[in-house]
């Protein structure tokens, strides 16, 4: 492990937090962990995408799309490698990754603390998107053994970072795609998901996050949830009780990863997130094509991680081995469809629905087949 993992402790509903309901029965996974049969595909996967940063340090979509995001999001796979900004595989392509998001922290002289650049078309009008992932991975590499200089420099982003996104909070307690000023105090699940786990990510590293966002936004995803158990794409300025009919899978399997990551192990409110995505989720007989493919399982994989093969029962009792959500099942099912679809270069097409190109979808499934490595935090049971 890089550095320590601290647990962001949220108390929802009253319900206290229970670290020790998910602790692993056997020692934390190793690189070699990773079962045999998904190796090769992983080493593939990794190579490829290394291969297609650009030469100044970003990743883009379809060419130079999203790049804050995309290099975010490929920089989280090179990391779970196990390669740092000083050794491995990887360490040239994430220190230039690292000081291409540095520039980007400050393009304009900007000191409010947004890491993009909103002069890019197709950042304007998505910036919290990128904000969000960037605050993931640079607080990712954040005390890795860095020197003194660029420990204080990604100390100083950081924490001008959360603020940013404190800043950005609508009064429902979510996200929009740009901030609460420009946004018009609207919110969106997606993004909102984006900033809690960069909180999360980032109060691991040791940097402060306020509680009161972080408690405003597990609220926001209670409010959001209907009487179903799925989460709504939008709860919007008026407060409204979420409607039923309105649930998203993708939006649900991404709560259950944000609840789990505030340390909501035991809450009734996970419980009907599980039950809901177990319903609208398939992954008996192989992991069932569905919209918002990447997304979807970016997220439900770290949630079934998180849940283990003895979570179910522990939340749930007693239960059939057949009914029961497991890591090793999902694990196993999406795996085997990944190899199926990997391509001959090492790449994995685009998913259904929201796609954005083989750059995103690569590193999304690289994400999802490396969680046994437990090598970042943010990804730990």
């Amino acid at each position: 492990m890089k550095y320590s993992c601290l647990r962001c402790m949220v108390v929802l509903g009253g319900v206290a937090c229970s670290a020790l309901l998910f602790a692993p029965t056997q020692p934390r996974a190793r690189a070699d962990e990773i079962p045999e049969k998904f190796r090769k595909a992983v080493d593939k996967g990794l190579e490829w995408l290394a291969s297609k940063q650009n030469e100044k340090g970003y990743w883009g979509a379809n060419g130079d799309n999203y790049p804050i995001t995309m290099t975010a999001l490929a920089g989280m796979a090179l990391l779970m490698e196990g390669s740092t900004l000083k050794e491995g595989k990887y360490a040239a392509h994430l220190r230039k990754a690292v000081d291409w998001l540095i520039d980007k922290s400050n393009v304009g002289g900007n000191k409010d603390g947004l890491i993009g650049d909103t002069n890019l078309p197709q950042e304007a009008g998505r910036y919290m998107y990128g904000h969000g992932f960037a605050t993931l991975f640079l607080a990712s590499v954040y005390g890795d053994d860095l020197d003194k200089k660029k420990s204080q420099q990604l100390k100083d982003i950081l924490l001008r970072a959360v603020t940013y996104i404190g800043n950005a909070q609508s009064t429902q307690g979510g996200w929009f795609y740009t901030s609460k000023a420009d946004g018009g105090d609207n919110d969106e699940g997606s993004v909102t998901i984006t900033q809690m786990q960069a909180l999360r990510a980032c109060r691991n590293a040791g940097i402060t996050v306020p509680k009161e966002i972080l408690k405003k936004g597990i609220e926001y995803l209670q409010h959001s949830t209907t009487e179903r158990g799925g989460v709504v794409y939008s709860l919007g300025r008026g407060g409204m009780k979420a409607p039923i009919g309105g649930e998203r899978p993708a939006l649900t399997a991404a709560a259950i990863s944000c609840g789990f990551s505030a340390g909501e192990y035991k809450s009734e409110l996970c419980k009907k997130w599980l039950k809901y995505c177990q319903t609208n989720i398939p992954i008996n007989g192989g992991v069932a094509r569905i919209g918002h493919d990447e997304y979807t399982h970016y997220y439900y994989a770290q949630a079934l991680y998180i849940l283990g093969d003895k979570g179910w029962e522990n939340l749930f009792g007693p239960t059939p081995e057949q009914d029961r959500l497991t890591w090793t099942k999902y694990r196993d099912s999406m795996g085997d469809r990944l190899i199926q679809i990997q391509a001959q270069d090492g790449s994995f097409p685009s998913g259904g629905g929201f796609s954005v190109g083989t750059v995103y979808s690569t590193a999304v499934y690289l994400t999802i087949l490396q969680l046994d490595k437990g090598v970042l935090p943010i990804y730990q049971r």
